[in-house]
């Protein structure tokens, strides 16, 4: 875990200081992380500068005292308090008194170890995943002692390294290896009392959860033993449903391996016995951690899809099977125990939380928080931006609303499956309801009385791109990437994007971003006026408060951009996809050509449509027109459907 950590933030530009107890210690961390490094050079992840770069910015040492210029650090040593209180004496007595002291503990209680420390409002736990340089979930657990700046501190920079947080009270557990453990631990009850063979209730897991390794195959990759001390550790905390199975308790003992063997196939009376005792011991616990206020049941989705890479999520389950079933479900489980059964059970407690509200002095922040699904745009995120941002525009104390996404995406676009499901099931209509809303919702953003901010912190595609452009002020941070995708798949923007990029860029522009479906860079996007700054995540703290930057009057445009601009507004699309098309245009000859071979490439009823809708400039409301045609198209349905995969040959139906 101390070396995958070294090579995560070392990934991300940090200068890191790797601390162990003896030079043989080091030798293998540094190894693991060229292992790795190189393990993704031969996939074309990194480059050999880059994995040189990378591992120039570790250093590897014994002394503690090379500690003393690190903002932050992570204590990542076995789960000993002796020894977890030991290197915290010596990390304090090393590093200055405004540095960030964190634990990855994963039994122990943060608000104990913060004891150990110096400063222990300067004391937060980092729970982190396997393999951390690629995992990228990160449980944020405050002690009773840590302050408001650290906590900030800690989500910023949790985002600055490619991690997705969730934020839990300090309990044992915490939030995924509390329901995780006993979801492990469940099948070995199942398997000593014989339903069904390992092997066959690795299969029917994989089945209902989505996840590509079933318990025991997961065991066996982790380790049995740490599966049995998680789960003794939860038992020891929280009572008998928790008590490690004794076929767990005999493996550790061998300290083996699970024999798995092949499946042999089971019946669907026996299959569904499985699915329902593990999906109840999943309801069970997670409606415990909703009783106890440990997270939001957002978080536990997050999770489960971030952390343990489950396809199928306990909210999504949970809202899939029904209030009626999930509670039959977790109160079996509850009764054969003699545990009591949660009272949040009820669909209200089981509402995914996909934003995150944050009041700054005068400043309002929403966060977009589905990173799992790149912050798509679906009915729930509409719903709930919709009511965040009532309630802050309401505010007398607001002056500023700053609207940001987690992750690696502001918002990736609109919800490709609820597309595709409306398409297949002929319902057209809802299609046209919810961009109807979503206009409705942006419209209210743009003419909103208050100032409002898009801080664009990475993929701002599709629909994420349109709501950027009702902000008054579009701030980029260095890696974001501005893109109209909906050409290549079949169809046009339709949440403004053919109206509200005009008024920033102009109809030359405009048409060269949704004809191409190009992605266009941060430091690009500033230079044609698309957005008002490019900034560093230094400045992110201060815009959180509503102080925003100084907004430059636009620079004229480069040649290379007055040539894009003018081919644009000078040719129609159906010249610029003819074949034999020469144009008079001060571009090289190899950048128009490339341009118009990617034009060429879109679905031609979707460049008509935006080419009518763009020169007409009748407004938003004017995209819905034609929404039920473009969605009846072969086109849309192919592209839609091609998302993730190789684009389709369009055929104009």
């Amino acid at each position: 875990m101390g070396s995958a950590l070294a090579q995560k933030f070392a990934q991300e530009g940090f200068h890191v200081v790797m601390i162990d107890r003896e030079d043989r210690f080091l030798e293998r961390g540094l190894q693991s992380i060229r292992s790795t490094l190189d393990a993704g050079r031969e996939r074309g992840i990194f480059t050999e500068e880059q994995v040189d770069a990378i591992m120039g910015r570790v250093t590897a040492s014994t002394d503690y005292a090379s500690l003393a210029p690190c903002q932050l650090t992570v204590e990542a040593v076995f789960e000993d308090l002796d020894v977890k209180t030991d290197v915290f004496r010596r990390i304090c007595g090393a590093v200055d008194d405004s540095a960030i002291v964190a634990t990855n503990t994963s039994s122990f209680s943060v608000s104990v170890l913060s004891r150990a420390v110096t400063h222990p409002e300067r004391f937060i736990g980092l729970h982190f995943f396997y393999h951390a340089a690629m995992n990228r979930l990160v449980e944020i657990v405050r002690a009773g002692s840590t302050s408001d700046e650290t906590f900030q501190s800690a989500m910023l920079l949790m985002q600055q390294c490619g991690k997705d947080p969730i934020i839990c009270r300090d309990v044992n557990g915490f939030v995924v290896n509390r329901f995780f453990v006993p979801w492990l631990n469940e099948s070995v009850r199942l398997y000593e009392e014989e339903v069904a063979g390992m092997a066959d209730i690795d299969a029917v897991c994989r089945k209902v959860f989505g996840c590509g390794m079933g318990p025991f195959a997961l065991m066996n990759a982790t380790g049995v033993p740490i599966a049995y001390h998680s789960q003794q550790t939860l038992y020891e905390a929280f009572g008998a449903f928790y008590r490690p199975a004794e076929r767990l308790r005999e493996q550790m003992e061998r300290n083996e391996p699970w024999s798995i063997g092949e499946e042999t196939g089971v019946d669907a009376a026996v299959e569904e016995r499985i699915r329902r005792r593990m999906l109840g011991v999943v309801f069970l616990v997670c409606g415990q951690l909703l009783d106890e206020n440990v997270c939001t049941a957002g978080d536990i989705n997050r999770g489960a899809r971030i952390g343990l890479r489950w396809k199928h999520g306990p909210a999504e389950l949970y809202h899939a099977i029904g209030e009626t079933e999930v509670r039959a479900m977790a109160s079996k489980i509850a009764s054969a125990w003699d545990a009591d059964v949660p009272s949040s059970l009820d669909s209200a407690a089981w509402k995914q939380d996909v934003l995150r509200v944050e009041r700054n002095d005068a400043a309002g922040v929403i966060v977009i928080n589905r990173p799992e699904d790149l912050n798509a745009f679906n009915p729930l995120v509409a719903s709930q931006l919709s009511e965040e941002f009532e309630r802050l525009e309401g505010d007398p104390a607001i002056g500023t609303i700053v609207i940001t996404g987690q992750g690696k995406a502001f918002m990736a676009g609109a919800d490709i499956k609820f597309f595709i499901d409306r398409i297949v099931a002929g319902t057209l209509q809802e299609i046209v309801s919810f961009t109807k809303a979503g206009q409705d919702l942006f419209r209210r953003i743009d003419d909103s009385g208050k100032k409002v901010a898009a801080l664009v912190n990475g993929l701002a595609l599709g629909g994420g791109f349109e709501l950027a452009l009702t902000a008054d002020v579009i701030l980029a941070l260095k890696h974001a990437v501005f893109a109209f995708p909906e050409t290549g798949i079949g169809i046009y923007p339709g949440l403004g994007g053919t109206q509200r990029t005009v008024k920033r860029v102009g109809k030359g522009l405009a048409k060269y971003l949704v004809y191409t479906g190009d992605f266009v860079s941060a430091r690009k996007a500033l230079e044609i006026g698309l957005i008002d700054a490019v900034i560093d995540w230094r400045d992110v703290p201060s815009v959180f408060r509503g102080e925003l930057p100084a907004i430059q009057e636009r620079p004229d445009l480069s040649d290379y951009w007055q040539g894009i601009r003018d081919l644009f507004e000078k040719y129609p699309v159906s010249q610029l996809v003819d074949v034999d098309f020469l144009p008079d245009t001060t571009l090289d000859e190899k950048t128009w050509r490339g341009i118009v071979k990617r034009i060429r490439k879109k679905a031609p009823r979707a460049l008509t449509l935006a080419e009518r809708l763009i020169d007409a400039q009748a407004g938003p409301e004017s995209e819905l027109e034609y929404l039920e045609e473009i969605f009846s198209t072969e086109d849309a349905l192919a592209g839609l459907r091609s998302v993730g995969g190789p684009p389709p040959a369009f055929t104009g139906r």
